[in-house]
């Protein structure tokens, strides 16, 4: 396990927790947090960006924040929740969907400990899940792909059937080009970087000319295959454009070090414990990265018009 200490914060952020919305004591206070992930901090996307967040949640409110990696069977899980508790971490992020049920079973056993993770439909009276509705982001990609594909044949390489990118991504595509053809492919792996390869050769062999591969390490490297083939690319999770400036069009951005932040000022609120949270362009911790200057001026207007209404309004626009 490792501590990462904000050496310089010499404040402590006091959170009282509540006593009937908070299963924790009324005088207990957040005295520091942990995280659970389930590969390590630097093999894809979502675990890296896990851990940004948590050193930023440190340096922020000034507390002594936890992790490990690699957690990731129930023998594993257990003894981490433990190791924490006698540590004196009394807040626990799961940075992944699978933690849910293994913090629900656990749960009364260790009420002093609040625990959020992500993706997921299991709460207990101490056990929160957040949620990235990506429906619209997914939406807006597909928008944007409509618009810039010059044979009319769009790809998306998915991790898993129930992403809400993929029906979003459809829907955007269609009501911007219905004559677009949509190419449809998953891994069931957020990481299977050689089979998602494999998919990208032989989408690209069709003429697909604009990808959008929705997982981790996957994603990378298929926006560095697009960029060898001059054909363009939705980046994800993250601004990718920094992986090649050209191709990535722009990408679906989930902010997670935000989640962290709500999940703190929350508990303090006595707001938390057993919800099923949804978040979405709303409440910022979904966006659209800067669009590259391949995309004209006067669409670029166009879609942030449209995220600008959709955020006022939680309605998309249909062409």
């Amino acid at each position: 396990m490792f501590l990462l200490r904000n050496v310089f914060a010499i404040i402590s952020m006091l959170m009282i927790l509540g006593s009937c919305s908070s299963p924790m004591q009324t005088e207990q206070r957040i005295q520091s947090v942990g995280m659970l992930l389930n590969g390590n901090i630097s093999d894809h996307i979502w675990n890296e960006k896990g851990y940004q967040g948590l050193v930023s949640l440190g340096e922020k409110y000034g507390m002594d924040v936890y992790y490990k990696e690699n957690v990731a069977t129930e023998k594993e899980i257990i003894e981490a929740i433990e190791e924490f508790s006698n540590q004196g971490v009394n807040f626990i992020f799961g940075h992944s969907s699978f933690y849910g049920k293994h913090f629900t079973d656990v749960a009364e056993n260790y009420s002093h400990i609040q625990f959020v993770y992500f993706n997921g439909s299991y709460v207990a009276k101490n056990v929160t899940s957040f949620t990235f509705d990506t429906y619209a982001a997914g939406y807006f990609a597909g928008m944007l792909s409509g618009k810039m594909t010059a044979v009319n044949k769009v790809g998306i390489i998915a991790t898993n059937e129930w992403q809400p990118e993929i029906e979003g991504f459809f829907e955007g595509v269609k009501n911007v080009n219905p004559k677009a053809e949509i190419e449809l492919a998953f891994l069931n792996d957020w990481n299977e970087v050689q089979t998602a390869q494999g998919i990208y050769q032989q989408m690209k062999s069709t003429g697909v000319d604009v990808f959008y591969p929705i997982g981790d390490a996957f994603s990378e490297e298929i926006i560095k295959q697009a960029k060898r083939d001059e054909v363009y690319a939705i980046g994800y999770r993250t601004n990718q454009a920094e992986l090649a400036e050209h191709t990535v069009l722009t990408s679906t951005v989930h902010h997670v070090e935000k989640l962290y932040e709500y999940a703190v000022e929350h508990v303090n609120d006595r707001n938390l414990a057993g919800q099923l949270k949804s978040f979405d362009f709303q409440d910022g911790v979904i966006s659209l990265a800067p669009f590259n200057d391949q995309v004209p001026h006067s669409y670029q207007y166009e879609m942030n018009q449209a995220m600008e209404h959709y955020t006022n309004t939680g309605l998309l626009p249909e062409m």
